[in-house]
């Protein structure tokens, strides 16, 4: 295995060793691919998906980090209509900068708090 990518498996280890998610306090998990950012809410208790966004098939002219910034709205959105209003954010080893960031900024916006 190369070193990136050991380096972002030790730190989402590091990351997830601290934090975890309950009903009323869901873990928002966000992962980040080349093409696309997904972003759940998870609760660790049950094992169990909550809300899920994405922003497969609605990248017409946008850039990543505008896509990032609908995935955050879109999933703030969803915790709204599940009365989640508090979450614990995973940013599953990335980096938070750039999509990431933009993803928790937008969420943040929409009235989510962690």
């Amino acid at each position: 295995m190369d070193k990136k990518k050991n380096m972002k498996i030790r730190r989402h280890a590091r990351i997830r060793a601290k934090i975890s998610g309950t009903k009323d306090r869901p873990r928002l998990s966000v992962f980040r691919s080349n093409k696309y950012i997904y972003a759940q809410l998870i609760d660790d208790e049950t094992g169990k998906t909550l809300v899920a966004a994405s922003d497969m098939g609605t990248k017409v002219g946008k850039t990543k980090v505008e896509s990032a910034k609908e995935v955050g709205n879109l999933i703030a959105e969803a915790a709204k209509v599940k009365k989640i209003k508090t979450v614990v954010f995973d940013r599953g080893g990335f980096v938070y900068a750039g999509r990431v960031k933009s993803l928790a900024d937008a969420a943040r916006e929409m009235g989510l708090v962690f």
